[in-house]
């Protein structure tokens, strides 16, 4: 029986690659010198699309594979997957959830600590010569016992928020509505609220058009001068030109973020902020955590082919 053709939207690392190809038809549309002219001429043989989240598949790409049955994602994000073409069309999506949630709140809190005890510049003024010539670094900013609020009470937020109460933090949430949980944490539904509330705003929501720039102005400027917003989720989530006039004003304390629009080529005005953490985007970034997140590509693909129940479905 021949073995599926698969569509390869970005590259992954050898240790997903080598049994991809042992298992599918891999066909490396990243490697193409022309992309469209393949999928105008072999777009009918692709029956899986196998992507990464930031990546997705358009309506466009969709479309060009008539044939098309599942596109699976590699990471939790599937927000640049045209999900509404991939209904009418009847493609299954998966996603590759839990398996990278405990790291991505990990560096999430990494970065609240690095940023606030001001890691980055503290370690630049002992390699400087600073510290011998100039003395102790300036003071920093305490964690534990501070407020924290966590935006999107899922996995990863409910992870971040158990690592904040290990500090005891003052945890507080903003939801669709409370959660079940026996934590003794505050929920706060308006997100103003919660980031009025807050010395520390996690963004951990996945994201959609209807949370596309929930963190605007107004939740920027609650969290204030002394605030921080730490973005783990997607940049789509922030209002990206209000976070700037805000981080530039003094209006926002700081933000620690691992993600961007138009990244990797963010904005430059970043580039030129102090009061700002910028990580590449790699909160799932362990390799222990990137194999398990292959392994999850792959079996969802090979159980779709078997005729056997998705692992982790998304449609």
């Amino acid at each position: 029986m021949p073995k599926p053709e698969i569509l390869q939207v970005g590259p992954y690392p050898e240790w997903d690659q080598v049994p991809l190809d042992e298992a599918f038809v891999m066909h490396k549309l990243f490697n193409m010198a022309a992309p469209a002219s393949f999928l105008i001429e072999h777009g009918r043989a692709i029956r899986g699309i196998a992507t990464r989240g930031e990546l997705g598949a358009g309506r466009e790409m969709i479309e060009a594979c008539p044939n098309l049955e599942i596109i699976s994602v590699y990471g939790v994000g599937f927000d640049a997957v045209d999900l509404d073409a991939c209904r009418k069309r009847d493609v299954r999506v998966t996603n590759t959830p839990d398996v990278l949630t405990r790291d991505v709140a990990d560096l999430g809190v990494a970065m609240m600590l690095c940023h606030a005890r001001g890691m980055v510049g503290a370690e630049a003024w002992v390699r400087s010569g600073d510290w011998a010539r100039r003395g102790h670094y300036p003071l920093t900013r305490r964690v534990h016992e501070a407020k924290a609020g966590v935006l999107g009470l899922g996995r990863i937020g409910h992870e971040v928020a158990r690592r904040l109460a290990g500090f005891d933090m003052d945890v507080a949430y903003s939801d669709l509505a409370p959660k079940d949980c026996t934590q003794d944490w505050s929920f706060i539904a308006d997100p103003v609220e919660l980031a009025r509330h807050c010395d520390y705003l996690f963004v951990t929501l996945a994201a959609s058009e209807e949370t596309r720039q929930i963190v605007g102005r107004e939740v920027i400027e609650a969290v204030g001068p002394e605030g921080m917003v730490i973005n783990i989720s997607r940049a789509s989530n922030i209002d990206e030109a209000a976070l700037l006039d805000a981080l530039e004003s003094g209006a926002l304390g700081s933000a620690a973020l691992d993600v961007f629009e138009g990244e990797p080529n963010l904005n430059p005005r970043f580039l030129k902020l102090e009061n700002v953490l910028l990580q590449p985007h790699h909160a799932s970034g362990t390799v222990e955590t990137r194999k398990a997140m292959g392994k999850l590509v792959r079996d969802n693909m090979a159980a779709h082919f078997a005729g056997r129940p998705l692992l982790t479905p998304v449609l």
